[in-house]
C-alpha cells in the first residue's frame, strides 16, 4: 500500500488517475479507515487531500458557500453564518456519527460513500447543493443528487475528486430542516428521513420548495411532485397532508431487521410533514 500526501488538486488527480491499482481518497476517513480495518477494502493506494489548499475550508462568496471537501462536519456546526443560512444542512452533518467522529467526518465523504441513509445527503440534495469535481478533463459542476448512483456507487469517473460542495446565497424569507428516524437516541444510522427546503413571499406563500427523502430507495429521492404540491400555497393543514402523502408513495424502500416497507413509507411521510412545518416556521412563516 502507498500512501501520498499531496499539495495540490491537480498533482491528487494525476496520481488517481495512473493508479493500476485500488485508489482511495482520505478526507476525514471515518468510513475508508472502518472499511480497511474490516477488511472491506484494500486500495493500493491511498491520496490524502487534507494539505491541498482550500479544501479545509468554508468559504462565503457572493454566489453563496463553498465547502471544501475536508471540512470535517464540527466546522460547519461552528460556522454562524453557515448555520444561520443553511440550519438544515448543518444540523443533518451533526448527526453523523459521535463527537469524536464529527471531527473528522465529511460531508463530502458521506456524499461519496453512496449511502441510501447518508445523513448530510437529503439535506443537500433539499438545499440544491452542487458538487465541483475535479478531474483529467478538467472541472465541472453537478447536482449533489447525481453523484450517488446506486449504494456504494458513484458517477465520478477514474481521477475524478469532489473538490467543494456549493451552496447558494439564500434569498429573503428561505429556510430548510432535516430530521431522522433512528432506534435509538443517537450514533444509528437513519431508517428514514427527510430534509424540506423552502422559500416564501412576504405574505407566507411558498414561491418554491424542494423536498428530499433517504433511506428509501437505492438513492435518496428528490419529490418534485411533493414540491409542486406545496407551492403557490400557505403551509396549511391539507397541504401538509397532501405532502405526507406523496412522500409516502414516492418511497421505494426494503424490509430488513430495522423497518419494514409499510413502516418506512409511513414514517417518510411523517418525518416530511415536521420538516416542513420547521422549516416553514424559521423561513418567517405562520
Amino acid at each position: 500500500m502507498r500512501y501520498i500526501r499531496p499539495l495540490s488538486i491537480e498533482d491528487a488527480v494525476g496520481q488517481l488517475a495512473k493508479a493500476v491499482g485500488p485508489a482511495a481518497i482520505l478526507a476525514g476517513g471515518s468510513d475508508l479507515l472502518v472499511r480497511m480495518k474490516g477488511g472491506f477494502v484494500e486500495p493500493d493506494l491511498i491520496v490524502d487531500i487534507k494539505s491541498i489548499a482550500g479544501l479545509s475550508e468554508i468559504r462565503e462568496t457572493a454566489d453563496g458557500f463553498s465547502i471544501g471537501a475536508a471540512v470535517p462536519c464540527a466546522v460547519l456546526g461552528e460556522n454562524k453564518v453557515l448555520k444561520q443560512a443553511w440550519p438544515g444542512v448543518v444540523e443533518a452533518a451533526k448527526l453523523i456519527g459521535s463527537k469524536q467522529v464529527q471531527g473528522r467526518c465529511t460531508i463530502t465523504g458521506n456524499l461519496c460513500n453512496a449511502s441510501p441513509a447518508a445523513d448530510s445527503v437529503p439535506a443537500l440534495v433539499a438545499a440544491g447543493a452542487k458538487a465541483v469535481v475535479v478531474g483529467p478533463a478538467g472541472r465541472r459542476t453537478i447536482a449533489v443528487e447525481a453523484v450517488p448512483t446506486a449504494p456504494g456507487r458513484t458517477s465520478l469517473a477514474k481521477g475524478e475528486i469532489i473538490e467543494a460542495i456549493l451552496l447558494d446565497k439564500r434569498p429573503p424569507r428561505a429556510s430548510d430542516a432535516y430530521l431522522r428516524f433512528i432506534p435509538r437516541t443517537e450514533m444509528d444510522i437513519a431508517v428514514v428521513s427527510a430534509g424540506v427546503n423552502l422559500t416564501l413571499d412576504e405574505a407566507g406563500i411558498i414561491k418554491a420548495a424542494r423536498v428530499a427523502i433517504g433511506a428509501a430507495a437505492p438513492t435518496v429521492l428528490l419529490v418534485a411532485e411533493a414540491a409542486e404540491a406545496l407551492v403557490g400555497r400557505k403551509l396549511d393543514e391539507a397541504a401538509l397532508e397532501r405532502l405526507a402523502k406523496i412522500c409516502s408513495g414516492a418511497c421505494r424502500p426494503i424490509d430488513d431487521k430495522r423497518g419494514t416497507i409499510e413502516f418506512r413509507r409511513k414514517v417518510a411521510g411523517v418525518l416530511a410533514r415536521r420538516a416542513a412545518t420547521t422549516a416553514y416556521a424559521r423561513a418567517g412563516g405562520k
